[in-house]
């Protein structure tokens, strides 16, 4: 992978305080320690870029799902991947959308058919920097059943007592192809997201948001971890759930670190994506 789009900075973002992505408990915990650097458009592509392998390297994302971040310079805008597998995302391939999900600069590349996910949360929700949507096979049993997803491990706090589920009917009517390929279906989305930092898809997925890059990524990854511990605890009996005061606590400290330079999940996960790229014989 090109070397400058593996940077070790992180990002800092203005509001932090003020976020509000997990129903009743905060985004994230605001940082102690000082060893942070500036919010910058570049760093927030430098993340958006090393976002994408992380999420393949996981196993999050495969040939398809795809990962966003909000701009600094125009909020109103968002950059995302143009029709690429995660895995192979380059510099070359970002491009910058407007409000209504459309290319600042046409290219003629090819685009994600469901970017209206990322420009329409972006729309109903100022707070929300970062979006990911995935296929996670975990997560999908939740969003078909009556079963809800709920936060059970020390990882997922971020999580609401029951993540909400899309329904893309109650938008699009019976006759539909199950994509987020509109402004209305997508706005139906950011809706049913609500102040939670994760919502689940019928039959389709999620869409995971944060006040970072590396939130939305955190997130994500956890989101799928809770949902095969919640799917194999379940076959033994009755899970037993974290509490609101559980659920906070532990995320003020797992998300607190993300946002510094010695990030343990940020720097591991940015590792092990780029040897397994080498591996894989997929590094530029």
């Amino acid at each position: 992978m090109r070397t400058e789009w593996w940077g070790t900075a992180v990002l800092v973002f203005a509001s932090v305080a003020a976020l509000g992505l997990s129903g009743s408990r905060p985004a994230f915990a605001q940082g102690t320690t000082t060893n942070t650097v500036p919010d910058t458009e570049e760093q927030r592509l430098a993340d958006l870029i090393t976002a994408n392998h992380i999420l393949f390297d996981q196993g999050v994302v495969d040939p398809y799902g795809h990962v966003s971040v909000r701009s600094l310079r125009n909020p109103r805008h968002f950059f995302l991947s143009r029709s690429q597998a995660p895995g192979l995302v380059t510099k070359e391939d970002i491009l910058e959308f407007d409000e209504d999900s459309k290319p600042v600069n046409p290219s003629g590349k090819p685009m994600y058919s469901e970017r209206f996910i990322h420009g329409e949360i972006y729309r109903a929700h100022p707070e929300v920097q970062a979006v990911v949507h995935a296929h996670s096979p975990a997560v999908l049993p939740f969003g078909v059943t009556n079963v809800p997803l709920q936060p059970l491990i020390h990882t997922a706090g971020f999580l609401p007592d029951v993540v909400p589920v899309f329904e893309i009917r109650s938008a699009a009517g019976a006759d539909n192809g199950m994509l987020v390929q509109d402004t209305v279906v997508g706005a139906a989305l950011a809706k049913t997201l609500g102040s939670a930092s994760v919502v689940l898809m019928r039959g389709h997925g999620m869409a995971v948001v944060g006040p970072s890059v590396r939130h939305a990524v955190f997130r994500s990854i956890y989101t799928q971890l809770n949902a095969q511990v919640e799917l194999d605890a379940l076959k033994l009996g009755s899970p037993v759930f974290m509490n609101q005061t559980e659920a906070r606590k532990v995320d003020e400290v797992n998300e607190g670190s993300l946002l510094t330079t010695n990030s343990r999940q940020w720097l591991l996960w940015e590792a092990q994506a780029r040897a397994r790229a080498t591996d894989r014989g997929l590094a530029k």
